[in-house]
């Protein structure tokens, strides 16, 4: 299983950015999907997850701000990010859990949000 990223950038704080992850190869048994994130000097957390029929789980900490969606047709998983702060700065990862509980991992897009 490949898991691209896309979608980061600097945005200033208060504002939107959508990330979006592409994944591919044998993906029959994927049923979690998530986002994570990691700070400089930070542990990686988790920030959504989305299951294959569509259930979500969100850290509390972005809930009623960041909604993650996918779309199992176009092999894809979205992250959009509303009012975002400064403590939203990180690395953001996609990763996929299988069947087995292994995960892949995608090489992560930059998230910068600006005062």
């Amino acid at each position: 299983v490949q898991l691209v990223e896309s979608g980061g950038g600097l945005v200033q704080a208060g504002g939107s950015l959508k990330v979006a992850c592409s994944y591919s190869g044998v993906t029959a048994s994927i049923n979690v999907i998530g986002w994570y994130r990691q700070a400089p000097g930070k542990q990686r957390l988790v920030v959504a997850q989305i299951t294959r029929g569509g259930s979500t789980v969100y850290a509390y900490s972005v809930k009623r701000r960041f909604t993650i969606s996918r779309d199992e047709d176009k092999k894809m998983v979205y992250l959009q990010m509303n009012n975002l702060q400064p403590e939203d700065t990180a690395v953001y990862y996609c990763a996929a859990h299988d069947a087995t509980d292994y995960t892949y991992w995608g090489q992560g897009t930059q998230v910068t949000v600006s005062f």
